[in-house]
């Protein structure tokens, strides 16, 4: 565990974000969730320890300085990613994480109990039948689809000022040529990451 607080501890340190000794003892017991959720429940991919610090952590870590509002939906939250790193770091803001598939709620729950997170509900549903009209101010998606796939599911979400925060790869040149609306992309360095980031954020009006 010493390796994987050092990686967590340097990662925050070049994100610079200040993290009490709760928050870190938090984010490492988030993990050894993932881990020991991941034999029977397959939630991600990536099996090392050192790496979902990486490539789960630090990479939804990195999209907090994009975040606003009060009210936040993670769609496609998958294994609760980037929703509870997010709500750790702001525990007065309040997040709803989405996802179809009951294994992977049933995991976020689990650990929404655990971690002893009051500013986290988790809800299975698809993101078209969450029924939840103009109830946030930001809607987070970690890639699970196109721009503007991702803004068309969600966009009745987002109250009129609110915002779609994304996360991508490279960035997406032509679908940003296909949106109709206003946005900012930031391109974002994740500690321990090579590949190319950016976080897109795209106003509902």
């Amino acid at each position: 565990m010493d390796k994987s607080r050092k990686i967590l501890e340097s990662g925050l340190l070049e994100l610079n974000l200040p993290a009490s000794e709760a928050q870190i003892e938090l984010l490492l017991a988030f993990v050894l969730l993932i881990e020991k959720w991941n034999k029977a429940y397959n939630l991600t991919a990536i099996r090392n320890r050192e790496e979902m610090l990486k490539l789960h952590i630090l990479d939804s870590l990195a999209l907090l300085p994009f975040v606003s509002g009060d009210k936040i939906a993670d769609i496609g939250t998958g294994a609760g990613l980037p929703g509870i790193p997010l709500a750790i770091f702001m525990p007065n803001q309040q997040f709803t994480l989405v996802d179809s598939n009951s294994k992977k709620t049933r995991f976020v729950q689990q650990a929404i109990l655990e971690l002893k997170l009051s500013n986290v509900e988790v809800v299975h549903s698809r993101v078209e039948n969450l029924a939840r009209s103009a109830e946030f101010d930001a809607v987070l998606s970690r890639a699970f689809a196109s721009l503007g796939d991702i803004m068309q599911l969600t966009e009745y979400l987002l109250q009129a000022d609110g915002v779609l925060i994304a996360m991508k790869g490279q960035k997406p040149q032509e679908e940003l040529d296909g949106l109709k609306r206003s946005y900012l992309v930031d391109m974002i360095v994740v500690p321990g990451i090579e590949a190319e980031r950016c976080v897109v954020r795209i106003n509902k009006t």
